[in-house]
Formats: C-alpha cells, sequence, structure tokens
C-alpha cells in the first residue's frame, strides 16, 4: 500500500532491488522488439566499447516504475514523465538497487517529483533522473 499526496514528505525514500539475468534481457528484446547486439549477441558486444553484453537501458529504468507503482507513492500511482540519464552500462548479473526520493510536492496539482538513482552492486551510479508522478488522493 502506497501513500497519499497528503501522507508523503520531502525526503521520503524507498527502493527495489533485482539481480539483472540473462533471461531478464532476452524477455525484455522479445517484448520490445530491440535485438541489438550489444544486448544478444557476445561476440558483437565485444567488439564495441562494453567488451560484452549490457542490459537495455529501459530495463533498468524500467525498476524505477516499480518503486513509484509499488511501494513510493506506491498503489494508484500514475507514472507522469521522467528525465533520465544513463552513466554506466548494466551487465547481466549486476544487482542493481533502484530508489526514489521526494524532492518536491505539489499538492495543487496533486503532483510529486521524485529524484530517481540506480546504483549497481559497487555503489556506482547507472542511472539518474527526475520523475513526475500523479500521487493517490486517497
Amino acid at each position: 500500500m502506497g501513500k497519499t499526496i497528503n501522507e508523503l514528505k520531502v525526503g521520503d525514500k524507498d527502493y527495489f532491488e533485482k539481480t539483472i539475468t540473462e533471461t531478464d534481457v532476452y524477455l525484455y528484446a522479445g517484448i520490445t522488439g530491440d535485438f541489438n547486439p550489444v544486448h544478444i549477441n557476445q561476440i558483437e558486444a565485444e567488439k564495441t566499447m562494453f567488451k560484452g553484453r549490457i542490459a537495455h537501458g529501459m530495463l533498468t529504468a524500467g525498476l524505477i516504475s516499480t518503486v513509484l507503482g509499488t511501494k513510493l507513492p506506491g498503489t494508484g500511482t500514475i507514472y507522469l514523465g521522467q528525465e533520465l540519464k544513463f552513466t554506466k552500462p548494466v551487465r547481466i548479473g549486476d544487482t542493481i538497487k533502484a530508489e526514489v526520493e521526494v524532492i518536491e510536492i505539489i499538492p495543487e496539482k496533486n503532483r510529486v517529483k521524485l529524484k530517481t538513482t540506480c546504483t549497481n552492486q559497487n555503489g556506482e551510479v547507472v542511472l539518474e533522473g527526475i520523475a513526475t508522478v500523479l500521487a493517490p488522493k486517497e
């Protein structure tokens, strides 16, 4: 269960953590149609600046949606927008922590802005940005 607009406070935080598997990458490619070799072909990916396969950036970004829709604000939240910056590649086997923090509450519009950050198991930031959501009223 989540928080309503009136229960939220600047500084509230929550997170979701997941280890990215090869299955995740293949399923995401199948669902979206993004079969870029950097994601699914080890031999071709080794020729890139990443020297191996990486997860889709939007797969990582999707973990933010998990936090927003199930934890903070939670059930009833409507995702309105997201600014993203991908700062490091996510590799198969990385454990990603997607964290959100309330940075602004706009009660008259029922909107909340949240800092969004994904880090890997080494504490390195792999994604950062700002989300805007419509928070539950009740």
